[in-house]
């Protein structure tokens, strides 16, 4: 089976709200979390949907989801402190609802421009290989910054870097797992399922994605991802 596992524990600090995290904003009525989750609910081949909340906004997306007629969640659960925390709490709860060679695609709630054809590779690449991280190339130049200095450090030829962004995907045993080593390790500072599956032992492979894949942090990320709403609505319209 395939089971799509959203994280919206965060609270939105760098996005200056004042009413609610980032997550909940509205674009054209509809708000950033339901855009993401419209894209799992109407894909063929995801089985089911469970979602890491932040606790106090549970009732709250727990409306938006039959408001929104979406159909495939099966379960919500509450975050954690951390990222890390989120993401394991979903997979526990996935654990308990679905075999344990079930194919779960990670994904943040804040990250709604993906589209079939990337969820239908992820998939693929899972069963092939084993996981599958979604990435990006690289558009800028990137440096290696130097401890406390103003100095320029490395500068690395970006033809070879990579932008890692979501799904991250993998077999639901192999992750469960690797979180679990973690907390018996008390390590609770790794930044994505990536860092996690790789610290263990992991070879990690990549399903190439789109550039406008954004994770929306800031204000600038929310009117970028309206643009690009906005411009896809209009190509409909007027081809």
């Amino acid at each position: 089976m395939n089971i799509a596992m959203i994280f919206a524990g965060g609270v939105g600090q760098r996005m200056n709200t004042k009413t609610m995290p980032k997550q909940f904003l509205e674009l054209h009525g509809k708000p950033i979390i339901i855009y993401t989750l419209e894209q799992f609910d109407n894909h063929p081949e995801i089985d089911g949907i469970v979602i890491s909340c932040l606790e106090a906004y549970i009732p709250y997306l727990e409306k938006l989801i039959k408001k929104f007629g979406i159909m495939k969640v099966k379960s919500i659960v509450a975050g954690g402190c951390t990222g890390q925390d989120s993401i394991y709490n979903g997979i526990k709860k996935i654990y308990e609802l679905f075999p344990e060679d079930s194919i779960v695609l990670i994904h943040d709630a804040v990250r709604p421009i993906i589209n079939d054809e990337l969820i239908s590779n992820n998939i693929a690449t899972v069963k092939k290989y084993g996981n599958a991280i979604t990435v990006a190339p690289a558009i800028e130049t990137i440096t290696i910054k130097e401890d406390e200095s103003v100095e320029v450090g490395e500068i690395i030829n970006r033809s070879r870097c990579q932008l890692a962004k979501a799904p991250q995907s993998f077999v639901l045993k192999d992750i469960i797992e690797a979180h679990q080593k973690a907390i018996e390790e008390n390590r609770h500072d790794f930044i994505d399922s990536a860092c996690i599956m790789r610290n263990y032992g992991h070879k990690l492979y990549t399903v190439e994605g789109e550039t406008d894949n954004i994770k929306i942090t800031t204000p600038v990320d929310f009117y970028t991802f309206r643009a690009i709403i906005d411009a896809k609505e209009n190509s409909q319209i007027f081809g």
